[in-house]
């Protein structure tokens, strides 16, 4: 701990340019993002985010008339804009963000913008049609190490190049996972499916076309440039996109020697780790852990451990969800449908959106609230001290203890009767431990 808090702050690469130039190169690629994100700020009426789909037409083509801007280029700048955090959505209304705010004076706000563009890249530049999901995952999560070697290259690198890393790595990959099947096996697979006439996704075949695609979407956030050259096709990476790389190795390199560890864990066994630390540390964990993933599958693996069964865990996900912020926004939308997680995603919406986090709770119905109450108080049985679950009754919505254990009933979460079992186990109060025991036992068998 001592020699992490002596450490001197890490320099960039000699070259690297100052960071107000860096800024300045990053509003150039983000001028048309905030332009837009400055109109729709303006209108802010229910139809003026000029999103992408049937029902935001009018809003593209006043947007597109009032900026002198194509159609396909509102829509692409809308992407940059909400991605970037220069805009947040409350339903249908578009609010400018803390950044689009501080855009022309804070260098710092600048470039988070760019860097949440720039892990966001993937979802900017629609992949190939006819690609399996799987395949395009496998070349995200392979990018990191194309990217490394641009960077360490300091100059252009052919594609071929590229190419062959870019295979070495997906390779790794699939033999990690022990997923390389058979190529008989990949036949029937691709016959089952129905997907004979796609790219090849088990061999290397259909690299070449995702490596165009990756670099094309890479230059399209100002990451890196593609020129023809005299000796074949080269990729180099831009001052920014040197910058953010650099960025990156460096917050790996901290984490590594970070006293939690917990860069190479699993999201469960990293979320174990930080259940015990206080807010600050927990989320410098989160983002060291984060810094050594595609935010991608980071996004996927900490939902995933969500859904499972322990109420910490699912809470600890959405705070690590939180340190991600706009690149996670469309999956946590998704979790709304889902009942076990649709209070976390709407606070974590709520939050996102500008809601101050004291407030958050206003966006949950007095169901939602009681759920959420009994999936934190489950957290507490589990892993906490009796006097915590008894000073979580403090917490509750309800008005009186009568209220509140009719109205746990009603929302039927799983774990009602554990949490009212180790309640009863836990209040001091022999009446009230009585009836909540009562409350237990017709949860459990049914009754009224």
């Amino acid at each position: 701990m001592t020699t992490r808090r002596t450490r001197p702050a890490p320099r960039p690469p000699e070259g690297t340019p100052p960071r107000a130039e860096l800024a300045r190169q990053a509003r150039h690629v983000l001028a048309d993002a905030v332009r837009i994100a400055r109109w729709a700020a303006v209108e802010r009426g229910a139809a003026a985010a000029p999103r992408s789909g049937p029902g935001a037409v009018p809003a593209q083509e006043r947007a597109a008339a009032a900026l002198n801007l194509t159609p396909g280029q509102i829509r692409a700048g809308w992407d940059r804009a909400r991605l970037a955090g220069l805009v947040e959505l409350h339903g249908d209304t578009a609010r400018p963000g803390w950044r689009l705010h501080a855009w022309d004076r804070d260098d710092s706000a600048v470039l988070r913008g760019w860097v949440a563009l720039f892990d966001a890249w993937s979802l900017v530049h629609p992949a190939p049609e006819g690609v399996e999901p799987s395949a395009v995952a496998e070349v995200v999560e392979a990018l990191p190490q194309v990217l490394s070697l641009l960077q360490l290259s300091q100059g252009p690198v052919l594609v071929p190049a590229l190419l062959d890393l870019l295979g070495q790595r997906v390779e790794e990959l699939r033999e990690e996972r022990c997923e390389v099947p058979g190529a008989e096996q990949a036949t029937e697979a691709a016959e089952a499916a129905g997907t004979t006439d796609a790219p090849a996704v088990n061999g290397t075949d259909g690299l070449p076309a995702l490596l165009d695609w990756a670099l094309e979407g890479l230059a399209a956030v100002g990451a890196l440039t593609l020129d023809p050259g005299a000796e074949g096709r080269h990729a180099t990476l831009t001052p920014l996109g040197n910058w953010a790389v650099w960025v990156k190795l460096e917050q790996i390199c901290v984490a590594a020697q970070s006293p939690a560890g917990n860069i190479e864990q699993s999201a469960e066994d990293m979320l174990r780790g930080c259940a015990r630390l206080t807010p600050g540390p927990a989320r410098a964990e989160y983002r060291a852990w984060l810094a050594a993933r595609t935010l991608s599958s980071a996004v996927t693996e900490l939902l995933a451990v969500a859904r499972g069964e322990d109420a910490l865990l699912r809470g600890l996900a959405f705070e690590a969800l939180r340190v991600v912020g706009a690149p996670a926004e469309a999956e946590v939308r998704a979790t709304v449908a889902e009942p076990s997680l649709r209070p976390y995603a709407l606070l974590w919406l709520a939050e996102y959106e500008g809601a101050d986090p004291d407030d958050a709770q206003e966006v949950l119905t007095r169901e939602e609230s009681t759920w959420l109450w009994v999936d934190t108080a489950a957290a507490v049985a589990d892993h906490g001290e009796s006097e915590l679950l008894v000073r979580h009754l403090d917490s509750a919505v309800q008005g009186t203890v009568p209220a509140l254990l009719d109205e746990i009933r009603a929302v039927g979460h799983p774990r009602t009767v554990q949490v009212l079992v180790a309640l009863a186990a836990a209040h001091p109060d022999p009446a009230l431990a009585k009836a909540v025991r009562r409350a237990a036992f017709q949860v459990h068998t049914g009754g009224a």
